[in-house]
């Protein structure tokens, strides 16, 4: 009688952890509903961040049915979703690291937003070669809320002006974004980058991430940047 043939322990294990994943996508969104319908606020976008992750991970979100992806850095997103691209044109990809001038065709040419817009010389690139495409790409300004040296973006100080500089680019400018320094309450920046935004009359809010989001939620997130909650934590070795 022939023996019934069986996953091998790899394949449990992909398989496992492929649900894992599937599991921690659907726990997030129900989260994220219940603390939006708590305050009466409309649930954020979820941006999944997907830096350094593996196939195995990527193909799961997918079968999630997540279809909005964070990535940090040009060449490796494009390694990640060049090809997937293709069978998911209803994907959208949002760089959420830094951008040097020199990628900046290269971003434009994968990423559907570019939410780290921080500096005059950046914005004068991207609108140059919107320029030659016929199209304003998709932007959101980092905020530097914290007015951290280490940290890119436009202190709350400077952003007003620059915010007039952008549009006047004519750069498709949706929104703001920040990262809160890790040794602060995130709700002190939260309700900053929601009060910047109100004033220039921008309806994107990008804030929050696996650690704080439900604070980002309730202080009027549009969209929320999750990556271990949803994936692990990163290998870092």
């Amino acid at each position: 009688m022939a023996s019934l043939s069986t996953a091998s322990p790899s394949e449990s294990t992909t398989r496992s952890e492929a649900q894992s994943i599937i599991d921690a996508f659907a726990c997030v969104r129900a989260g994220i509903a219940a603390e939006a319908e708590g305050v009466g606020r409309p649930a954020p976008i979820l941006t999944a961040v997907s830096k350094t992750q593996p196939d195995t991970a990527i193909e799961a979100a997918l079968a999630a049915g997540q279809r909005v992806f964070g990535e940090n850095r040009v060449q490796e997103a494009y390694g990640r979703w060049a090809e997937r691209r293709p069978a998911h044109p209803d994907l959208e990809l949002r760089l959420i690291g830094p951008l040097q001038t020199n990628k900046v065709a290269d971003a434009l040419d994968l990423f559907d937003v570019i939410e780290t817009l921080d500096r005059d010389k950046l914005a004068r690139v991207l609108a140059d070669d919107a320029s030659r495409r016929g199209t304003a790409p998709r932007v959101l300004i980092q905020v530097n809320t914290g007015e951290e040296p280490q940290k890119a973006g436009v202190t709350p100080r400077d952003l007003d002006a620059f915010v007039q500089s952008v549009r006047g680019l004519g750069l498709g400018l949706e929104g703001l974004m920040c990262i809160p320094p890790v040794d602060e309450p995130p709700a002190l920046h939260f309700a900053l980058l929601a009060k910047l935004a109100a004033r220039n009359g921008l309806g994107v809010l990008s804030m929050g991430m696996s650690g704080d989001w439900p604070v980002a939620v309730r202080l009027g997130a549009t969209h929320v940047r999750i990556g271990s909650a949803l994936f692990g934590a990163r290998d870092t070795a």
